[in-house]
């Protein structure tokens, strides 16, 4: 007897009213907890002695489960002991092979074209990549390889700032103004002045170029020594927000040449902290220096981007200054080297939360997808390029990364 519900003369459909109703796509967004293995190789660059995490960092990676193999004497620059990070749970190799065979490469310094060779494919490295000091080839070789590289000072946080840029130029807006005390002081041949608004002496004068990071950091601290200081910077917005961050009322000024050559005249140290596109520009010419004190002292902060005093030159850390018209020009480039272990332990500060995310997501895939801060220090991706002003500036072909990674 067939019950008077069902119709005979209907087809017996193979699925179910509720399958054969439109459902919505699952894509696979489940995240799964991964385990990092991470190679840290000594940095052999020109007096580089940062190392990207401190033993404390290390501490707080392995206890998550991950890997870390550290080159024997990585973290003496910084004045961490190999047994600091074997107490800390590394692994210490005095092999460099064995340590570039990692499959995620963390270093300061972007890798050379020898160090990419020791490479295995598809290796991820996380370092900066300073590209004005690089080649076509370093592209070419890091592509044969497939690796997939991220610049640390291009990730963006959630504000859409660059943390490891700020970090780094903090560090060096201080380190200006202490650079500048040493070097006035008569046992380095200075003018024998000092820092410190002692009472009945009139203040040391300083110029800043520059109302950016490095410009705020390097005003805070000479205020803080008692110094007369005086801002100058052709954004307004910037100059206003220099006032509101030190809390006080300071000389500012756009960038004019009668008012800045009569700054100049009467300063003690001035700081040059101009960044620009391609190249920084030069704003004090070599005339204007000659007009000032026999003595004076030049800290020029964005000599690596080319310097904004026309007098200023490359120098390092062992002959760090010279002298044109009577003047002291500092021109090392690599400032925060000078603080190793502060430089470090601030690195390092930046990179932990990012390693502990990596292996939360699962790995670095699913943080690229989720990521859009970390998306954008990406700049190779399996070996292909994936930012534009790295084609544009080598001529090279890039992808967009948001058609590779969904």
């Amino acid at each position: 007897m067939v019950p008077a519900t069902k119709h005979m003369d209907q087809p017996s459909s193979p699925f179910s009213k509720q399958q054969l109703l439109p459902q919505e796509e699952t894509l696979e967004v489940i995240k799964q907890k991964g385990e990092l293995f991470i190679g840290i190789p000594k940095e052999n660059l020109f007096q580089e002695k940062r190392i990207c995490l401190t033993p404390d960092a290390v501490n707080a990676i392995t206890a998550h489960g991950h890997r870390v193999m550290i080159e024997s004497g990585a973290g003496e620059g910084a004045n961490y002991s190999d047994i600091d990070y074997t107490n800390a749970g590394a692994e210490i190799v005095r092999d460099t092979k064995k340590v570039f065979s990692c499959p995620l490469i963390l270093k300061v310094e972007p890798p050379t074209l020898h160090e990419i060779e020791l490479l295995n494919p598809q290796t991820t490295v996380i370092s900066a990549l300073q590209i004005k000091t690089q080649s076509k080839q370093y592209f070419e070789a890091m592509a044969k390889k497939r690796i997939t590289a991220i610049a640390f000072e291009y990730i963006r946080d959630d504000d859409g700032k660059y943390p490891a840029v700020r970090s780094l130029s903090e560090i060096a807006g201080i380190s200006s103004i202490l650079i500048a005390a040493e070097l006035m002081a008569a046992t380095n041949k200075g003018n024998g002045l000092m820092f410190g608004n002692i009472s009945g002496v009139p203040p040391v004068e300083v110029v800043i170029l520059g109302a950016g990071t490095v410009g705020e950091f390097a005003a805070r601290s000479a205020l803080g020594l008692g110094a007369n200081i005086k801002v100058f910077d052709n954004s307004i917005t910037k100059l206003r927000n220099i006032q509101t961050s030190l809390n006080q009322t300071v000389y500012t000024s756009t960038i004019q040449p009668k008012n800045l050559l009569k700054a100049l005249k009467r300063c003690d140290v001035a700081i040059g902290a101009v960044r620009g596109k391609d190249r920084s520009p030069t704003i004090v010419s070599s005339a204007m220096v000659e007009n000032m004190k026999k003595g004076a002292v030049i800290i020029d902060v964005s000599i690596d981007m080319g310097g904004c005093f026309e007098t200023s030159e490359i120098t390092t850390h062992n002959k760090p200054v010279i002298e044109k018209f009577g003047v002291l020009h500092y021109g090392v480039p690599n400032i925060p080297a000078r603080y190793p272990r502060t430089s470090s332990i601030s690195i390092s500060n930046i990179f932990t939360p990012y390693l502990l995310k990596l292996g939360e997501d699962g790995g670095l895939e699913n943080s690229l997808r989720f990521d859009k801060g970390l998306r954008n220090g990406l700049y190779m991706y399996h070996g292909i390029l994936t930012n534009k002003s790295v084609g544009d500036w080598f001529g090279l072909n890039f992808s967009d990364i948001n058609f590779l990674i969904f």
